[in-house]
């Protein structure tokens, strides 16, 4: 990569080099072990010119969402944070039976669903065939493809303009981010508002988020950046929101540029921008010593599995998050290592890690195996998993959490 895709600059500096892995979300089947597995670069550069942190482009979303393991539902949480999502859009925007709601990357139409609930008219535009047959089974509408300016053009001219347009989780993970946000403007009403969820860059950093970092996410915003891409496409951001989802998310509120002309930024928005500059994230020095915090995490981390090998202790893990993929291959973790992991998704079960190649079990070989530790590896979900994991302590059994810190607790 040698310039920008936002601003087309050819200042880009490094954040932190991961080395090479496979694609996180490639899980790979039995008869795939003894084939070959393609790794690309994972190496984080931000274009000192706008500030958006990126990776290259080295594989398309075509290769990458066709066919794609993960799904939403399976996340209480997640669900759960669509629903209250869904509440709040409807009273702030003043939603009805009327109006018209879109979502981009709409998934197994967890956040959809909500919408259908309440009576409202609504389209999923999501590309991965499996997980849209999943969402259309539970009732919601929902269209198989890529959003581009001619799609939302299409859209648009079958079902008119939506009155809200989410796009929660997706718009890291898109290449084309001029081209994408244009098809987000073409979808929108005029007087209409985009609703965007995307993990803050600042948390990452500050988080030592790094296994956060993966080739589907091609960028990684501030505030300061997220407003100069979304005013690429025609919208004007107007309005931020901070989140705890994904470890530490940001809601970015946008309207098309002719309805926000005049608009001041909201106060919580100034206070994001703020926090950013304080930060240095608007400048080269924010981003030094971020790797040297990651690589103490995989140090840490080595160390502790070494440790519980070599005394006899056993280790399993939970969740088979992206995340977990960017991890275990930095790290250099294997099954001598790790000997399994657990996970909801009957999709993945019987599967292994790309990389890793770490088998993937039913969360049932938890109890039955009673394992010293549990690392878990989808440790945004803290909270929820700590108390689904709670009967490992029947057996004194310990929880492990890698990020931001290795952790160990009871």
């Amino acid at each position: 990569m040698t310039t920008c895709r936002l601003c087309g600059s050819a200042d880009l500096l490094s954040v932190v080099d991961l080395g090479a892995t496979p694609p996180c979300e490639r899980f790979l089947t039995a008869e795939q072990l003894d084939e070959p597995e393609p790794t690309y670069p994972l190496h984080l550069r931000v274009c000192t010119g706008c500030y958006l942190a990126q990776l290259p482009p080295l594989i398309t979303p075509e290769e990458t969402f066709t066919e794609y393991a993960y799904f939403s539902s399976y996340s209480d949480s997640w669900v759960a944070h669509a629903r209250a999502f869904v509440a709040g859009a409807v009273d702030r925007l003043g939603l009805g039976r009327d109006a018209f709601v879109v979502e981009v990357a709409s998934n197994d139409g967890y956040l959809l669903r909500h919408v259908v609930e309440r009576g409202i008219r609504c389209l999923g535009i999501e590309p991965a065939v499996n997980v849209g047959a999943a969402a259309r089974e539970r009732g919601v509408p929902t269209l198989t493809a890529f959003l581009t300016p001619k799609t939302g053009a299409a859209v648009r001219a079958e079902h008119g303009p939506a009155d809200l347009v989410v796009a929660n989780n997706v718009y890291a993970h898109i290449p084309d981010v001029v081209g994408f946000t244009k098809g987000l403007r073409a979808l929108v009403a005029d007087d209409g508002w985009v609703s965007i969820e995307v993990q803050h860059l600042l948390t990452l950093i500050e988080g030592n988020q790094f296994d956060t970092i993966y080739h589907e996410h091609f960028q990684y915003y501030t505030v300061a950046s997220a407003r100069r891409a979304l005013a690429s496409g025609g919208l004007t951001l107007v309005d931020v929101e901070r989140l705890p989802t994904h470890g530490g998310s940001i809601r970015l509120w946008a309207r098309p540029a002719e309805a926000a002309r005049g608009a001041a930024p909201s106060d919580r928005m100034a206070a994001l921008l703020d926090e950013e500059k304080a930060a240095g994230l608007h400048e080269p020095s924010g981003y030094a010593g971020f790797a040297a915090r990651v690589a103490r995490v995989r140090r840490d981390l080595l160390r502790f599995l070494i440790d519980a090998a070599e005394q006899g202790r056993t280790v399993a893990g939970y969740g088979a998050p992206g995340k977990g993929n960017t991890l275990l291959n930095f790290c250099g973790v294997r099954p001598d290592l790790l000997p399994y992991t657990v996970d909801r998704n009957p999709y993945k079960h019987g599967r292994y890690t790309p990389g890793a190649r770490i088998p993937i079990l039913p969360p049932e070989r938890l109890a039955a195996d009673r394992p010293d530790y549990v690392l878990v590896l989808p440790w945004n979900l803290r909270e929820e998993l700590t108390a689904q994991l709670s009967y490992v302590r029947e057996w004194g059994g310990r929880l492990v959490f890698p990020i931001p810190t290795l952790e160990v607790i009871a």
